[in-house]
């Protein structure tokens, strides 16, 4: 799925800069482009961002 149409990033794309340590949209942007067009998709970059924080706080599964 596309987070950002402009720069035709895949949400896959999002998250994969997030891991790498991308934690704001700026630095999301400059890691895959997505957020630096239009600017429509930063909500979705930001729920990304929590989604991708909340995930490294659970204990991993036995």
């Amino acid at each position: 799925m596309f987070v950002c149409i402009c720069y035709q990033v895949r949400e896959h794309q999002v998250r994969t800069a997030i891991r790498c340590g991308a934690r704001t949209e700026e630095a999301i942007g400059d890691a895959c482009g997505a957020g630096t067009g239009c600017g429509s998709c930063l909500d979705r970059i930001e729920e990304l961002i929590e989604e991708e924080r909340a995930d490294t706080r659970l204990p991993s599964a036995a």
